[in-house]
């Protein structure tokens, strides 16, 4: 009996052969690394004491290093159990829950015509290679240098272009034989009873060949060349090759140094996946087009247990990550989840790390968050909850949410999880702090009945909730990813940034604010390094300042090594569209943005001082006098780390909107 090779193809996807050796070894502790896929066990083919026996998920192979003993799943239960390598198959498409395959003529046909369909593909891809080296592909390897692929990640990629023609590629594939039901098969053409005609698919578009688990193309999506055309990016049509919601781009060469680095980033396309493979990420795939599915995520967990999921830093790319948190709820196991790297707001893989370098795009996969602390994030995110009713509906959400996961134990400990949080979140448990019964001692939440009845619920040592939050203020998506609440962060204050970088831009805000810049309170070294120096300079010059006071305080600044510090702080600005900083602002904003920075900022630097009087005052005294100071001052103070006001008018020297902190 004959089996189709896409359907043993599909019972090694969905069965690490880790799984099907495993009920019959004892792994090694020792030397085993499931992280990476890696099993090693006493040979169950010959009697041993020490491990040689090695079994690999990547390769889905196993082999004794002790008897030779060698193979796939079907032939580990052949040799081990002596059955037919029929009945082998039928165990495991059980294991793997699929169904066994009608064996009929057709059946057969269709399988062998499906093999013919890769050689099909290959020529096509060749075609594409070869066009784009013609003269006829000048202005796609335009398109490339522009976007920084170099020959060799155009080679490594196999890129193609697809002349602007409607009987190109189909022409060619018939001049070698190929008949007009093989190129149809495979989505190359446009063809049905309403086309007189087929045509090619793909005219005047960089092609990007789209492999398989296994290398084959099977697919192509190609880029635009013209800005009238109505798709930018297209894809092939689903074929009996192509089924996009089963395929990651670039899985086959990503699963190798997936394993090796213990995980796989996940990004939303192909342009995205090949600007990472330059700057030195291999393990970087991409769903075709469409949001990660389900059939993709379990991909993406063979090869890794947690793996990284990068999204576009704008509205579209957040929603994608929350409907990726969900999609992933209801599947997580003990030790398998995801993390989320979320980029900055209109920033991409590609802009991030040709304007900024790999570095930038490492730190903020190094800083990928938890899929916990994403869900907590975004039911956070929708508002205020300042009353009872608010506070509930949160937590009836938060349970809607954490019943979706199918693992009981993995259930559990998101309700502890979240039951912790909001404990935090509303000032609720034992950081719930009241009067010393010894030194550093407080009496329990339970202990103090006045606590329930305050109008903030904010606790001492629970000023800030999870993600930056307070017990009544949550944050805004806008400010999920600024660096003002970027866990681990060691840039400057947002606000410090701000106030000292206008004054290198715009250094006529010194002679309207001089004293109030001299006399700036700031918290981080660079920013008070930096400010000195412009204190300074701004005291030898004599006059009004000018354009020729910005070009002398920019020479002065690259002297003292400021260079690299201000091209980051710029950045910075850039990244949270604080526009009224950067030189482009017309002057007049540039001074409003200033005196509005510099107000919330002494106000800050105040409420501080009066928060650790508070917190005193409730040390030596526990009342609720004192601890309704505490709150009242927590959350003023959290609402002026956040504010984003309006000033009127603001922006319109500039031709901006009128938002600004």
């Amino acid at each position: 009996m004959r089996f189709p090779a896409s359907f043993l193809d599909e019972i090694r996807e969905r069965l690490p052969i880790s799984e099907v050796v495993g009920s019959h070894v004892t792994w090694d502790k020792r030397k085993t690394s499931a992280s990476r896929g890696d099993y090693w066990a006493c040979c169950p083919f010959h009697g041993e004491k020490t491990p040689s026996f090695h079994c690999e998920n990547r390769k889905g192979r196993y082999h004794c290093f002790g008897c030779g003993a060698s193979g796939d799943h079907f032939r580990f239960l052949v040799d081990l159990e002596g059955i037919s390598f029929p009945e082998a198959v039928e165990r495991l498409a059980a294991q793997a829950g699929l169904p066994m395959p009608v064996f009929d003529r057709r059946e057969i046909e269709r399988e062998e015509r499906r093999a013919t369909l890769f050689d099909v593909m290959e020529m096509a891809t060749a075609f594409f290679e070869a066009q784009l080296q013609e003269p006829v592909g000048a202005k796609a390897r335009a398109y490339m240098r522009e976007r920084g692929l170099s020959p060799a990640t155009q080679k490594r990629f196999r890129l193609g272009y697809a002349p602007d023609s409607r009987n190109a590629l189909k022409e060619f594939l018939a001049s070698k034989g190929i008949t007009r039901e093989q190129i149809e098969a495979c989505g190359l053409v446009r063809h049905g009873s309403d086309i007189p005609v087929s045509y090619d698919w793909f005219r005047d578009r960089v092609m990007f060949p789209i492999p398989d688990s296994r290398g084959r193309i099977i697919a192509f999506g190609g880029r635009a060349l013209r800005a009238d055309v109505p798709a930018k990016y297209m894809n092939s049509p689903e074929t009996d090759l192509f089924h996009k919601g089963n395929v990651l781009y670039n899985f086959a060469r990503a699963r190798k140094p997936a394993h090796e680095k213990g995980t796989i980033i996940a990004t939303e396309g192909y342009t995205d996946v090949i600007a990472l493979d330059a700057a030195g990420f291999e393990n970087v795939v991409a769903p075709l087009g469409t949001a990660l599915t389900e059939n993709q995520l379990e991909l993406l967990w063979r090869v890794a247990p947690e793996p990284i999921l990068c999204f576009d830093g704008d509205e579209a790319g957040l929603k994608a990550a929350w409907r990726a948190a969900d999609l992933a709820l209801p599947a997580l196991k003990p030790g398998r989840s995801v993390r989320f790297a979320l980029l900055p707001e209109g920033r991409d893989p590609d802009d991030l790390i040709r304007q900024d370098g790999p570095e930038a795009m490492r730190a903020i996969l190094g800083e990928a968050l938890p899929l916990a602390e994403m869900i907590w994030r975004r039911e956070t995110s929708s508002g205020m909850f300042e009353t009872p009713e608010k506070r509930a509906a949160l937590e009836a959400r938060l349970r809607e949410v954490t019943a979706q996961i199918r693992d009981e134990s993995v259930r559990r400990h998101y309700m502890q999880d979240t039951g912790e949080r909001l404990n935090a979140f509303f000032g609720r448990g034992s950081q719930a702090s009241g009067r010393r019964d010894g030194p550093g001692q407080y009496r329990r939440y339970e202990e103090r009945p006045w606590l329930r009845q305050t109008s903030g619920g904010l606790a001492r040592g629970a000023s800030r909730g999870p993600g930056g939050g307070t017990a009544r203020l949550a944050l805004s998506p806008s400010l999920l990813n600024s660096s003002l609440v970027k866990r681990g962060s060691t840039r400057i204050p947002l606000r410090e940034a701000a106030l000292v970088m206008t004054a290198v831009h715009h250094p006529g805000v010194l002679t309207a604010f001089f004293d109030d810049f001299a006399g700036l309170t700031l918290t981080a070294k660079p920013a008070v390094d930096l400010h000195r120096t412009i204190v300074d300079c701004f005291a030898e010059w004599e006059g009004e300042v000018g354009e020729d006071a910005v070009a002398s305080l920019a020479e002065r600044l690259e002297r003292a090594d400021f260079g690299e510090l201000i091209a980051a702080l710029d950045r910075q600005l850039r990244e949270n569209r604080l526009w009224q900083a950067l030189p482009e602002a017309a002057f007049e904003d540039a001074l409003d943005g200033w005196r509005q920075a510099h107000a919330l900022h002494m106000r800050t630097h105040t409420l501080n001082r009066e928060l650790k009087a508070a917190e005193g005052a409730l040390a030596e005294e526990d009342s609720e006098q004192n601890f309704e100071r505490l709150v009242q001052i927590s959350n003023e103070l959290a609402r002026t780390d956040t504010v984003e006001a309006l000033i009127e008018g603001f922006g319109v020297s500039s031709g901006r909107p009128t938002r600004t902190f």
